[in-house]
């Protein structure tokens, strides 16, 4: 919620409990122990003690859940409303391809107006502050 950055994430035809493990793998990376970041997620028993060890603090909501999970759950409206809705997807490869443009493109250069700057950009300006 600091700066709506989305920080990893996976593409899966299937959710599965190894595209998970994958998007926390990747996410992991980028971020160091302890820092007290909130993982927001509508599930997530499986993988608590893996949160915990990183010291990240879950979020956990009811599954389906909009209210609780309302920032996964906005950003994926406007993934649809400025990506989805008004594009025509021939495959799902196609559709792919997109996803990972447009997730660049909403992390590095999409003005968010609460910012007033990028995600990437805020989170940047604000470490050189520190």
């Amino acid at each position: 919620m600091y700066n709506g950055e989305i920080v990893s994430y996976n593409l899966s035809k299937h959710p599965n409990f190894n595209q998970i493990l994958d998007m926390l793998k990747k996410a992991f990376k980028k971020i160091p122990n302890n820092t007290n970041l909130i993982l927001h997620s509508d599930q997530g028993w499986q993988y608590q003690a893996k949160l915990k060890k990183k010291g990240i603090i879950q979020s956990m909501s009811r599954k389906g859940n909009c209210i609780d999970n309302s920032v996964a759950e906005n950003f994926f409206g406007i993934l649809k409303s400025e990506l989805f809705y008004i594009n025509e997807y021939k495959t799902i490869d196609e559709l792919e391809k997109d996803i990972h443009e447009y997730i660049k493109y909403y992390n590095n250069s999409r003005i968010k107006s609460r910012l007033k700057m990028s995600p990437v950009n805020y989170r940047t300006h604000f470490q050189k502050l520190a």
